[in-house]
């Protein structure tokens, strides 16, 4: 740990760093943490939170006091927060030289804190490298752009381009509707090279100013990381433009959902060789195991790939977004896709994640699935060809409570994740779920207010 400090004493020194901030994710992703000074930053040698930040709502609340004092000390004590010198990032939107650096968490006796999403990706990682595999991802990461909103009672709108007019209609790949905000990524790609983002290629979506940025192949707990930063990044780039981007599933009526796709395959940590091909370069039976664990477990774990209420709005049927878990190759209509690839590059994309998935969570979950095909030995059922939004086996659960009830029985689940995570995350949601049921909505003042 000395050693990892002295380097980042040392980067933290040579780029002049003034103030340090000092952060987690927390379930839902939110950055939490403290800013300090980059002299009280490296005598502290870290930080400490309480604990109860990670059973915090989206909207700030807490569980409920029993799973509360459950999962937690009764005196409401600290986790220790120690910074991690792999995940160190410059801030390029700061006025004062500032870095920020994600922490790992642990309990006094030093054990990892069970309901840290980082700590779960760690723990799925693990279980890889105890069998000699090591995951390789490449998120792709859709996201609107809209007009700036101070009220939440009213829909987002299109933001005004260069030409001084907002899109309308479909412009899906369109390089002209990309450069109407050519100011903004010129930004954007500026600081994700300053902060050493592995960012590939920007994409016009289908929806209107919806945008995707693609990261190239790498480590997983690595592109976690960045995919934690990007979404600052991108955020505050939009502010700056006078603009706001948003990574909802499902932001504007009418429009295509928002999706964090995932593709992975899995290396021999010895030979360096994917473990999805054989030898004359067709498909490994542990591919085709780790294509039948994800189609069995993802509709168990489909709270960490669809956390919110909004994220179901986007399962629809003909919008480029999943509605069930079968494979196919070259098929976007189905949720697990295999694209044509040569052998050493042969992997799978989960596209059940939506862009509002805490990263960590749905990495985590997406290589846990794949792992337990792979030992277990879990079939996967015959390949699409051609449309797949009408089948309907391996059924996902519909709503939020359906899946996060199926989460909290799955024994298969629980052994892997532990209970406490487990517990603590579904009471989370449950508990943001509850506030969102006390909101009256526009659909039900228009059709209700005088029909009924």
């Amino acid at each position: 740990m000395s050693n990892n400090l002295d380097q980042l004493t040392d980067w933290l020194k040579d780029h002049k760093i003034t103030e340090v901030e000092c952060m987690i994710g927390d379930l839902t992703g939110i950055t939490r943490g403290k800013i300090s000074p980059t002299n009280k930053f490296i005598a502290e040698k870290g930080m400490r939170l309480p604990e109860s930040v990670l059973l915090q709502t989206v909207t700030g609340d807490y569980v409920e006091d029993d799973i509360y004092y459950e999962l937690l000390d009764p005196a409401d004590i600290d986790m220790i927060c120690r910074p991690d010198h792999n995940a160190v990032y410059l801030v390029p939107w700061a006025i004062e030289p500032t870095a920020q650096v994600i922490h790992d968490t642990y309990d006094k006796q030093g054990n990892p804190i069970e309901l840290s999403p980082r700590n779960v990706l760690k723990k799925v990682l693990k279980l890889y490298a105890d069998h000699g595999w090591q995951p390789i991802v490449a998120p792709e990461m859709e996201f609107y752009l809209t007009k700036r909103s101070e009220d939440p009672d009213y829909p987002l709108q299109p933001p005004v381009g260069r030409s001084g007019r907002p899109e309308t209609g479909r412009q899906s790949f369109s390089i002209e509707a990309a450069n109407e905000f050519d100011p903004l990524f010129e930004d954007v790609y500026d600081w994700c090279e300053l902060q050493e983002l592995d960012l590939d290629t920007l994409i016009h979506e289908d929806g209107t100013a919806q945008m995707e940025i693609n990261f190239r192949h790498g480590d997983a707990l690595s592109l976690a990381d960045q995919i934690l930063v990007f979404k600052r990044t991108m955020r505050e780039a939009a502010l700056k433009h006078d603009v706001a981007a948003t990574f909802m599933a499902k932001p504007m009526t009418g429009e295509p959902g928002s999706a964090m796709h995932l593709h992975q395959s899995i290396i021999d940590i010895n030979t360096g060789k994917n473990v999805f091909s054989n030898e004359d370069g067709t498909m490994s039976q542990l591919f085709l195991n780790h294509i039948g664990g994800l189609q069995k477990f993802i509709p168990e774990l489909l709270p960490l790939f669809a956390p919110n209420v909004n994220s179901f709005r986007r399962f629809l049927p003909d919008t480029s977004a999943p509605v069930n878990v079968e494979w196919g190759e070259e098929n976007r209509t189905v949720g697990l896709r295999v694209p044509d690839a040569g052998p050493q590059n042969r992997r799978v994309e989960n596209r059940l994640p939506g862009a509002d998935a805490n990263p960590y969570l749905a990495i985590a979950a997406s290589l846990l699935c794949g792992f337990i095909g792979m030992v277990e030995g879990h079939n996967p059922s015959a390949p699409v060809v051609g449309r797949g939004y009408e089948r309907r086996n391996l059924r996902l659960p519909l709503t939020i409570e359906d899946a996060l009830e199926r989460m909290e029985n799955s024994k298969t689940i629980e052994k892997y994740l532990g209970h406490k995570f487990i517990t603590g995350y579904v009471a989370v949601k449950r508990a943001e779920h509850e506030n969102f049921k006390r909101v009256i909505s526009s659909w039900e003042r228009e059709f209700l207010l005088f029909a009924v």
